[in-house]
């Protein structure tokens, strides 16, 4: 992962104010069609898992096929951006949905309760095949990934107005923030469906690790005070809330506010009156 590919295919502020409000970020068909035929054949055969938080080039040595899927330029400056240089892979897996079987995963957030609002661990997730709807795809629930809950609180809930049920083409790769809602649905077609999975944990302050010269793009502040249709409209302001202290965090930019949420309910006023 040379520098010039990441630099050159950093995100921008937009992209990642998107990133914030939905809790995903997705690149269609960037993954070459010669490595999704021989991602077929790899992850057919697995791959060997390693121990948690082990650094990504010990993980996956220079030209095994995961370490090439990192160096996809979009992806290197796509994960560049979320979680900066040398970040530990978590773990890895490789889920495959046979046809017809019959269930779907519990909607879901990945491991115990995580609460930090300044940092994050990233998923990614490879479709190295088409995905259609018949095949079922993994289902997502966009901007729930700051509603904290605790790995399957959620698996009562079969559906959810607004969820994204991922349809997708060949070489598709979606970050997820390590919160979000999701689970991989049914199986309805007659082929199965794969998908690679490494998370992500960062070893550098994520801090302006992006391109940030559209800082002042109202476009950021449009997509951070996008609304979705799960919630009501009151508790909309619980989730502006949440996206301002991570968009704090991530620009330290301590006084950056959208109508004045965080702003009114951090005040504290230390002057005393004689």
């Amino acid at each position: 992962m040379t520098t010039p590919t990441i630099r050159g295919n950093l995100l921008n502020s937009v992209q990642m104010a998107h990133f914030v409000t939905h809790g995903s970020l997705r690149m269609d068909a960037v993954v070459p069609a010669e490595m999704n035929d021989e991602a077929m054949k790899v992850l057919t055969s697995d791959i060997p898992p390693v121990p948690y938080g082990t650094p990504v080039d010990e993980a996956y040595p220079e030209g095994s096929f995961a370490r090439r899927l990192l160096e996809v330029p979009q992806v290197a400056g796509a994960l560049h951006s979320l979680v900066g240089p040398r970040p530990n892979v978590d773990h890895h897996a490789v889920h495959v949905r046979q046809p017809r079987e019959g269930q779907a995963q519990p909607l879901h957030a990945d491991a115990i309760i995580d609460v930090r609002s300044d940092a994050f661990d990233v998923q990614l997730m490879y479709y190295p095949a088409e995905v259609t709807l018949e095949m079922g795809g993994t289902l997502s629930v966009p901007g729930s990934h700051l509603r904290r809950t605790n790995e399957s609180d959620t698996g009562r809930y079969q559906n959810l107005k607004g969820q994204d049920r991922l349809v997708c083409p060949a070489g598709t790769v979606v970050f997820l923030h390590h919160g979000l809602w999701h689970g991989g649905r049914r199986n309805d077609s007659d082929t199965q469906r794969y998908m690679f999975k490494i998370r992500f944990n960062p070893t550098v302050r994520q801090r302006r690790l992006w391109d940030t010269s559209d800082l002042a793009d109202p476009r950021v502040v449009s997509e951070l005070t996008t609304h979705f249709p799960w919630y009501e409209l009151a508790t909309a302001r619980l989730e502006q809330y949440n996206r301002v202290l991570l968009w704090r965090a991530l620009t330290g930019d301590a006084q950056f506010d959208v109508e004045h949420w965080v702003t009114r309910v951090s005040n504290r006023p230390q002057e005393a009156v004689a």
